[in-house]
C-alpha cells in the first residue's frame, strides 16, 4: 500500500494528531486566539481603571514614588495590550497569504511576552494600591506574593511540566 492509497490518516510528527501542516496551523491559531480572549478582558479592565486614576480627587495625594509607579504600571499595561492584540492585527494583515505558521509562531512569542507584561502591571497595580492604603511594608509584601503567584502559576508550573515531557 502506498501513502496515497493508505486509508489511515497521516499522523503529524509533532502533535501526533491526524492532521496536515495546514490543519495543525489552523488549530494552533484557533487555540491561541481563544486563550487571548481569556486574557484581554482583564487587560482592558485594568487599563480602563488606570486611565481614570489621574482624574480622581486623591491622585495628587500620591507620593512622588507612587506617581512614578502608577506611570510605570500604565505603560506596562499598555505594552501588554499591544502585545496581546498584535496576533489579531497580524492575522488580519496577513489574511489569505499562506502565513499561518508564521503567525502562530510569532503570536505565541508575543503572547508570552504580553502575559509577562500583564503580570508585571498587575503586580505593580497591587503594590500601588497597597502602598496608598496601607503603606510601604504591605505594598512590598503584596507585590512579592503576587509576583510569586504569577511566576509560579503562569510560568514555573507549566515549565516544570514541560521539562518532564519527552522531547518532540
Amino acid at each position: 500500500m502506498t501513502p496515497e492509497t493508505d486509508p489511515s490518516p497521516r499522523l503529524h510528527r509533532e502533535s501526533g494528531r491526524p492532521e496536515t501542516e495546514e490543519e495543525r496551523a489552523d488549530r494552533n491559531l484557533s487555540d491561541l486566539l481563544q486563550e487571548l480572549r481569556v486574557a484581554l478582558p482583564g487587560v482592558q479592565v485594568l487599563f480602563a481603571f488606570l486611565l481614570t486614576v489621574p482624574f480622581s480627587q486623591r491622585f495628587d495625594q500620591l507620593s512622588s514614588f507612587d506617581q512614578k509607579l502608577y506611570y510605570g504600571v500604565l505603560i506596562t499595561v499598555a505594552l501588554a495590550t499591544v502585545l496581546l492584540v498584535a496576533p489579531t492585527a497580524g492575522h488580519r494583515i496577513l489574511f489569505r497569504r499562506q502565513q499561518k505558521e508564521f503567525i502562530v509562531t510569532i503570536s505565541n512569542t508575543l503572547s508570552l511576552i504580553g502575559l509577562f507584561m500583564l503580570a508585571i502591571a498587575m503586580t505593580g497595580a497591587i503594590a500601588l494600591i497597597s502602598d496608598f492604603i496601607f503603606g510601604t511594608t504591605t505594598a512590598v509584601i503584596s507585590a512579592i506574593v503576587m509576583a510569586l503567584a504569577f511566576a509560579g502559576f503562569w510560568y514555573v508550573g507549566p515549565l516544570r511540566r514541560r521539562q518532564g515531557l519527552p522531547p518532540r
